[in-house]
């Protein structure tokens, strides 16, 4: 028999068992960790994590700085002993700089080793808090002993009292070119291998006593974003991995924080705007993240992770997203959460097509929910063609709702004869190419949506019989593209104008 642990949990199996059978068979196409013995090793990077009792910041050392830090004691020496709109210093404490008695120039996050009087034996560790020339009784280098590359929001909220607690070595996790991911479920397992097959998250502000509501939009994008259990490594760095499915996705930016080793964070502007990230390495907080939530087991997956990787993962707690649903089974999934609901029309042949409120952190911190129905009857089930058209029908998502919820909405604009025409809400960013156009005929029950090529760009339509001169939203072939069709033609028929349309997707 041979020892191995499987995420965490240590297993004992057969010489020659493979990690298919360790596994019981993983989700096909993920991959999993594997680290082979006496191949996991820590090493001592050049960052030291302090805490104080205003928070905590992450230095990043220099030649001089390992020496302060290292020694026994040095946390209980540092009160804050002064602090002024520059500055603030920490200590007194003993230590052999020669003082250079002339001022030098400091900027924002310089640590600084300089002494009271030019006492050696009265040193401080002065804390640059914005740029500024000053004789702190330091070196002739100037007595630059580490920058703060994180929790730079602290250096101001000090003051008197305040003291660090405690000094740390961050310990960064080193792999070897033996440890790696893969998806070979006949990889033959070694006596002390580590197999790590799944990335687990808790959301920013989630625990099981209490619930933080400050970042609830942007974890319920990340809720979205991998509510399905995969993240699909589109880059990988040697500071983060990105999942890029709902890149272009605007989210407001509610937690800016330093991004630790494993933060993950929801990227709200520039290029990658909607992105999720999960960090390999200790970074500063930056203006376009969010802090979303935090890998609390499988890092060495995330720090194996290769580009087109797929990870397997889970996040607490999962989404709660009524729409769509039935309400007897709205109401199951509420009384399984322990979440109390007020219905508008209690049936059983009613669906879900509202919920506040609408994210899951401040459905669970309230524990209560107010839910909206429609008739059964009301609700038209689509099907969409990712196939032909998968740009405009992320576009239609995106615009109906569908792309965060099982039911969308779209308000009727123009009925007349066998066509009906809807006009969501388009955002002006959104590009609509021309894309699975017809060529001979337009079938029937279509669904359709005007391109950027025509003036009414964005405007959905469905023609219930077939058409070899105009699309379903009446404009020519070139400018229509077909992202579907209606199977509850019956439904559409009772539609009038200026009646909201709710619509499900049916998947194939």
């Amino acid at each position: 028999m041979i020892r191995v642990h499987l995420d965490g949990e240590l297993r004992e199996v057969e010489e020659g068992s493979t990690l298919g059978d360790l596994t019981g068979g993983f989700p096909a196409g993920c991959s999993v960790a594997v680290i082979r013995p006496a191949t996991k090793e820590q090493e001592k990077t050049g960052s030291i994590a302090v805490t104080t009792t205003a928070g905590e910041i992450t230095l990043e050392l220099t030649g001089a700085g390992e020496d302060i830090f290292d020694r026994a004691g040095i946390a209980d020496s540092l009160v804050l002993h002064w602090e002024d709109r520059y500055a603030a210093a920490f200590g007194p404490f003993a230590s052999g700089i020669g003082p250079d008695r002339k001022p030098h120039l400091y900027e924002r996050g310089d640590v600084i080793l300089g002494c009271g009087g030019y006492d050696p034996k009265r040193s401080y560790l002065i804390f640059a808090k914005s740029r500024h020339l000053a004789d702190h009784g330091a070196d002739t280098t100037g007595g630059v002993v580490a920058r703060v590359v994180s929790g730079r929001g602290v250096l101001d909220r000090w003051a008197t009292g305040d003291r660090v607690t405690k000094i740390e070595q961050v310990i960064s996790w080193a792999d070897t070119s033996r440890s790696f991911t893969t998806t070979d479920p006949s990889l033959v397992l070694e006596d002390g291998m580590l197999v790590v097959t799944r990335v687990r998250i808790v959301a920013q502000g989630y625990t099981e006593k209490e619930v933080a509501t400050g970042a609830a939009e942007s974890v319920e994008h990340l809720l979205i974003a991998l509510e399905g259990g995969r993240f699909n490594v589109g880059r990988a760095t040697s500071t983060h991995i990105l999942d890029q499915k709902l890149l272009g996705t605007e989210v407001p930016s509610q937690y800016v924080h330093p991004r630790r080793e494993g933060s993950v964070t929801v990227r709200t502007g520039g290029p990658s705007v909607g992105g999720i990230y999960i960090y390999r390495a200790d970074v500063p907080s930056g203006p376009a993240h969010s802090v979303v939530g935090q890998v609390v087991h499988g890092i060495e997956l995330v720090k194996l992770a290769k580009e087109g990787d797929l990870l397997c993962t889970a996040v607490v707690p999962a989404r709660i997203d009524l729409l769509g649903m039935p309400v007897p089974e709205a109401k199951k999934v509420a009384e399984e959460r322990g979440i109390t609901l007020a219905i508008d029309t209690d049936s059983p042949d009613r669906i879900v097509v509202s919920q506040e409120p609408g994210t899951t952190l401040d459905v669970l911190a309230g524990r209560t929910a107010t839910i909206k129905t429609a008739p059964v009857a009301n609700v038209i089930d689509i099907v969409l063609d990712d196939a032909h058209a998968p740009q405009s029908c992320e576009v239609f998502r995106r615009i109906t709702g569908l792309a965060e919820h099982d039911a969308g909405m779209m308000p009727a604009f123009f009925v007349f004869d066998d066509v009906f025409l809807f006009k969501p809400r388009v955002p002006t960013t959104v590009k609509i190419y021309p894309e699975n156009c017809p060529v001979e005929e337009a079938p029937a029950a279509a669904l359709a949506i005007t391109n950027d090529s025509r003036k009414g760009a964005g405007l959905v339509g469905v023609r219930l019989t077939a058409s070899r001169e105009f699309g379903p939203t009446s404009e020519p072939f070139e400018g229509t593209n077909i992202i579907g069709h209606v199977i509850d033609t019956e439904k559409l028929k009772k539609v009038k104008e200026r009646q909201t349309v709710y619509i499900r997707e049916v998947k194939r």
